[in-house]
């Protein structure tokens, strides 16, 4: 169970897409739903949103940045290999709906997430319009599906090397002074869906996020991903990943995710000194 059928490197080998056989959670997950994964008996507990499924198949996508210890030990898995731990589909599906004309707008790994919930208001009977960004071209992933999954696709990079030289916010402010758009989704670094809600606020768009917080059981039980939202205390594992944009305290969330910043550094720095000894 949970055996990785496909593996594949991305973004300069510091992003990594793994294909896993999953099949109860395949027949049942959903757009904007995760999974927590763990790599071994002893290893740490990761949520990760699910970035594809295939229900014929009984796989699930995972796509993640390598960023710490348990990530580093993610991709030290090849194909053949096994996750010791996948639990899911949890968390709130997106709810897709017929409204009109949507942007999604993702950044980083963010469009790994945005990818099915894209495809998903498409189906749905929406006019897709999907703005994708990274810092360069070399760190952009998943164009070529967000391209099909999508009526139409804008990139853009930081530093001009690809697409639109800047950041999604400016193509979407473009978009919005010209286009009725009834509902934004975006998903990515904090900072961006930060200034994103803050942009889509002044046009009184409707606007969802996925918050990717510090999580444990992912049952609701610990407390440990709450985030405010609109002023109340919610748990990102059982009410969302996705909230209200315009209700999000995201400085509070930055806070929150930098608590571990150094004890991680710390934990990576461990794990590769014991694996060149």
């Amino acid at each position: 169970m949970f055996e990785i059928l496909r593996r594949q490197e991305m973004a300069n080998g510091t992003v990594v897409l793994d294909e896993i056989s999953a099949p109860k959670i395949a027949a049942k997950a959903k757009p904007g739903q995760f999974v927590i994964l763990k790599a071994t008996e002893t290893g740490e507990r990761i949520p990760l949103t699910m970035a594809d499924t295939d229900p014929k198949k009984g796989t699930l996508t995972i796509i993640y940045q390598v960023v710490g210890k348990s990530t580093a030990l993610f991709k030290s898995l090849e194909v053949g290999e096994r996750f010791q731990d996948v639990i899911g589909p949890l968390g709130q599906p997106t709810h897709l709906e017929n409204v009109g004309t949507v942007a999604c707008v993702g950044g980083g790994t963010g469009v790994a997430v945005l990818h099915p919930i894209t495809r998903g208001l498409k189906e749905t009977g929406n006019h897709v319009i999907a703005i994708i960004g990274a810092r360069t071209k070399e760190l952009l992933i998943l164009e070529d599906k967000m391209k099909a999954a999508s009526h139409e696709l804008h990139v853009c990079t930081d530093d001009g090397s690809y697409g639109h030289h800047g950041f999604v916010t400016d193509v979407l402010k473009d978009i919005l002074d010209k286009r009725d758009v009834k509902l934004v989704v975006g998903i990515g670094p904090v900072p961006m869906m930060k200034f994103l809600s803050k942009l889509t606020k002044e046009y009184g768009v409707k606007t969802l996020v996925s918050v990717n917080a510090i999580m444990v059981d992912g049952t609701g039980m610990c407390g440990c991903c709450r985030v405010s939202v609109g002023g109340e205390t919610k748990f990102a594992c059982v009410d969302g990943p996705e909230f209200d944009g315009h209700k999000v305290d995201f400085d509070e969330l930055a806070h929150r995710l930098e608590a571990y910043k150094e004890h991680e550094k710390q934990s990576l720095e461990k794990y590769f000194s014991e694996c060149k000894a």
